[in-house]
């Protein structure tokens, strides 16, 4: 039972420190079980939030959807998606508000289009997971977008080892259109020292 009820004084200072004007996501990692993932749920609207993320493991399909249909926040889920099948099944059980494509782990930009356009047909935004910087450029590309997640050791590593990282600011991340593809050039000479083996 405790653990059910730790996100709510975690919830709180965030909303706190952020303000009541931006939005506030909680993501779960698969940690509850429907029921608690409900009740969780319940409290942490209470506060304000709109984003819950893998509220139960995202293998529990039937899970997801009973989930989604009790609570307020929008259910997402898909990060670990590895093709499009796999997203497809996500959408046709009804287990998520908002499809998470990761570029890095969908099978790149062309399996990243044809999972947002699958969720397009259904009426579901997507968002791009991890590795801010590929996600900018693709997403541009995306109508049904509804945001980029932003990590800062991600970030950080891409600054370390690519020219052409973008840096969000007032929250958003614009595609450098000098660049092609995906924006990005690998400074080979940065990652040597790094080199195992």
């Amino acid at each position: 039972m405790g653990r059910e009820r730790a996100p709510r004084p975690r919830g709180q200072l965030a909303r706190e420190v952020i303000g009541p004007d931006a939005e506030l996501y909680v993501d779960a990692n698969g940690g509850y079980t429907v029921g608690q993932a409900v009740r969780v749920a319940d409290e942490l609207s209470a506060i304000g939030v709109t984003w819950f993320e893998e509220p139960v493991s995202s293998l529990d399909l039937a899970g997801l959807a009973t989930v989604r249909r009790q609570v307020r926040p929008d259910v997402a889920a898909g990060e670990y998606s590895w093709s499009l099948a796999d997203s497809a099944r996500l959408i046709e059980a009804g287990a998520v508000d908002c499809l998470q494509l990761d570029v890095t782990r969908c099978g790149g930009i062309t399996e990243f289009v044809r999972g947002a356009s699958l969720a397009a047909a259904h009426n579901l935004q997507v968002s791009g997971h991890c590795a801010p910087n590929l996600h900018a450029h693709v997403g541009a590309a995306v109508p049904n977008l509804r945001h980029a997640e932003y990590f800062h050791d991600h970030q950080r590593i891409e600054r370390l080892f690519f020219d052409g990282a973008l840096d969000p600011a007032d929250g958003a991340m614009s595609p450098d259109l000098a660049r092609a593809g995906h924006g990005l050039a690998l400074r080979g000479a940065d990652t040597e020292r790094y080199r195992r083996g």
